[in-house]
């Protein structure tokens, strides 16, 4: 079967040498090499991986380069399925209004630990919600302009997918008052996440039930490629947390993103170095071929 060697580079900085990827393709008898953006990322064909697959990869990151290797077959994707926190935003938003609230070093600490899949989310999540009770929710309003930024390359992944017929999906262990600011901003047809509960304008300290967590990100991939009818194969997901691994391994393509080190051992595929528009190149789009958003 046909395999597709893609190395990717971060756009703010290309580091992609042309001999390096050229002497790779080289050394394991590659198709021709395709540049998708001149020092930033490329690809080719190869009919086996070699056997030195994961020390390469290795070596690759030494250099800021990021290697995936996958099927030829049905690369270009017609879903995707993303993360919020620290996937499509560069911050966790718990984390933001706990700082608003002067508990933030305390929440940091449980983020950090329940993404990298040391603690239960479900527990995590309401230990750090709690937290939060008597915040004043127009607080959020103010997280949101104030503290929140996207991560780079999301609405060009996003607009560009849309323009080739895919469909854009926002699901997160977050909150909803963010997702929906969130995928309004950057292009998505829907979303789905958590919903703080309030009280005469006021954070309860609590969170509706059920909670979306890591299966509730599979069962939205399985009811909404039913719905569009199409399948599992036909997504693309990311995301960079614990909860996220049920999603990412049932997709079609699953890539980790600056993923918790744990989810980077269980992960299909891993992005370290290249921004969201990573996802594009492994799908096989040139920078020529980019929809900005």
């Amino acid at each position: 079967m046909t395999q597709i060697v893609t190395l990717l580079s971060n756009p703010a900085d290309p580091a992609l040498d042309p001999a390096a990827a050229e002497a790779l393709r080289n050394a394991w008898g590659g198709g021709d090499l395709q540049w998708l953006a001149p020092d930033e990322a490329c690809e080719f064909a190869v009919e086996s991986v070699p056997g030195n697959a994961s020390m390469v990869r290795i070596d690759m990151a030494a250099l800021g380069i990021d290697m995936v290797i996958q099927p030829a077959a049905g690369r270009r994707k017609r879903m995707l399925l993303a993360d919020m926190d620290s996937t499509m935003i560069e911050q966790e938003c718990i984390d933001e209004l706990a700082e608003v609230a002067g508990v933030g070093a305390h929440v940091k600490d449980i983020t950090a630990r329940a993404m990298n899949g040391e603690l239960d989310f479900e527990g995590a999540l309401t230990e750090r919600v709690a937290l939060l009770k008597g915040l004043d929710a127009g607080v959020i309003d103010t997280v949101l302009r104030t503290r929140i930024t996207y991560m780079p390359g999301g609405r060009t992944l996003i607009a560009t997918m849309k323009a080739h017929g895919g469909h854009a999906v926002l699901v997160s262990g977050g909150f909803t008052a963010f997702t929906q600011s969130v995928a309004g901003a950057l292009g998505f047809d829907e979303h789905r996440a958590n919903t703080l509960l309030t009280a005469d304008g006021v954070l309860t300290g609590e969170v509706a039930r059920p909670i979306l967590g890591r299966q509730a990100k599979v069962e939205a991939l399985e009811e909404i490629t039913a719905r569009l009818g199409i399948g599992a194969g036909d997504v693309i997901a990311v995301g960079d947390g614990a909860n996220d691994l049920g999603m990412l391994g049932r997709a079609g393509t699953g890539v980790a993103l600056h993923a918790k080190p744990s989810v980077q051992k269980e992960a299909q595929h891993c992005v370290n170095h290249g921004d969201l528009t990573a996802l594009l190149y492994i799908q096989g789009y040139a920078k020529t071929d980019f929809v900005t958003g």
